[in-house]
């Protein structure tokens, strides 16, 4: 019976803590719910950079219920938190979440995830105990460290968690005939890499792309949360970029639009996490800057749309130097396939461990 509670409540959770997907970095999107008796008090998910995070907003809505003086409102003392990641146990611009717990009197913690802050990782079990509060960890913990891969990233390997998105023909092509626009895929499939663009921090493109397509690279979803600020926008380049001559760097996040001009992948996606709280990247671009992140191991996911087209000619969709042999390939897992409009649109995750040899 326990059990079956607990699911119940962290599946919740799980629900906030998507609420603030693409608008808490660089802090983590967390959920939070507080329970008693099988009563719901009030639940949360971490706000804005500055703003609470998620166990302390659940227990502001609890307060909330209990000062509005209605009869079948509980007292927090006694009560379970449900969160999806581990509390904090740093002092940060809200305080601790571990002592907000302490104070409020709950007596059980139940969080799905660890830290990915080594510095920080099982803190939390130690301090809650000390206080007498029961802690359990675990629980659909899969789901939950998948909310935070990109926090996961920036705090385990230094840069951004990235996303690789190609609209390309059955062929494997890009090429489109001179003067003709810029999309391959049907409206559908931009619409779900619009609503994608609200859940990513920054979204990179390469000089040639800004040169032959002039791409705004905003985000125009009415599914994408009025909270969100405008996206960063980042430019990699060999060559000279006059600014004056494109879009993204005279609409009104013009100053949030970027330039790095011979400076190494890696690199950039370090800056981008150090000095920009960036967390998810989306690799928008041609083939050529899709292979070279590809090449040096620097894409994490990858969205593909396939348009019903034959194009053939000299634009491929992914180039580089590619894998030499079959143990050299990338194999994704974590796969969607589905139908999207008359496009064929398909994502995974990036399989880092040992690959297991083809079946034939």
């Amino acid at each position: 019976m326990r059990k079956r509670e607990d699911e119940k409540w962290m599946r919740l959770a799980l629900k906030e803590a998507r609420k603030g997907m693409g608008l808490t970095s660089p802090n983590p999107p967390v959920g939070a719910v507080l329970v008693k008796d099988e009563v719901e008090l009030g639940r949360g998910h971490t706000q804005r950079v500055g703003g609470n995070h998620a166990e302390r907003e659940a227990l502001a809505r609890a307060l909330e219920g209990a000062l509005e003086g209605a009869d079948d409102v509980p007292s927090i003392h006694g009560s379970t938190m449900y969160v999806t990641l581990e509390p904090c146990s740093s002092e940060g611009r809200t305080g601790a979440c571990v002592t907000a717990l302490i104070e409020a009197g709950v007596s059980r913690v139940v969080y799905g995830t660890r830290d990915p802050n080594p510095l920080h990782q099982g803190r939390a079990d130690e301090i809650l105990k000390e206080a007498g509060i029961e802690v359990e960890w675990g629980l659909f913990q899969d789901e939950c460290e998948k909310l935070i891969r990109g926090f996961a990233m920036v705090q385990r390997e230094g840069r951004p968690w990235v996303i690789a998105k190609t609209a390309m023909s059955l062929d494997g092509r890009i090429t489109r005939p001179e003067g003709e626009g810029q999309w391959l895929t049907g409206g559908e499939a931009r619409e779900r890499v619009q609503i994608l663009r609200g859940e990513v921090d920054a979204i990179l493109t390469s000089g040639e792309t800004l040169r032959r397509d002039d791409p705004a690279l905003t985000i125009r979803s009415a599914e994408v949360s009025d909270l969100k600020e405008p996206v960063l926008r980042v430019v990699v380049t060999r060559q000279e970029i006059e600014r004056e001559n494109y879009q993204m760097f005279k609409d009104e996040g013009g100053e949030r639009s970027l330039i790095f001009r011979d400076v190494k992948l890696y690199e950039i996606l370090r800056t981008l996490a150090r000095e920009k709280g960036v967390n998810v990247v989306l690799l928008e671009a041609g083939g050529d800057l899709l292979g070279a992140f590809a090449d040096e191991g620097l894409i994490d996911e990858w969205m593909i749309f396939l348009a019903p087209l034959v194009c053939g000619g000299p634009k491929v969709g992914l180039g580089g130097g590619g894998a030499e042999n079959l143990g050299e390939r990338l194999a994704l897992k974590e796969i969607e396939v589905e139908r999207v409009g008359d496009d064929l649109y398909a994502r995974g995750v990036v399989e880092r461990e040992e690959l297991r040899p083809l079946m034939r």
